[in-house]
């Protein structure tokens, strides 16, 4: 198994977030990533946006 990861600040935004997620899992990795980005980014919960987050997942950990 393959850990995953996101990594906010690889997507700039207004804020400057520097919170980086990972987890063994997709449908973890994904829960964790769209509970933030929905309270933190003010982003909306759809199957797209659910699809986006997905497609920016990276294997391993993210740097230091």
């Amino acid at each position: 198994m393959t850990r995953k990861y996101i990594d906010c600040r690889n997507y700039p935004s207004e804020m400057n977030c520097t919170l980086a997620l990972a987890a063994d899992t997709e449908k973890e990795l994904l829960e964790a990533a769209v509970q933030h980005a929905v309270a933190v980014h003010g982003h909306k919960d759809t199957p797209e946006f659910r699809r986006q987050l997905k497609s920016l997942f990276k294997d391993g950990t993210p740097p230091a």
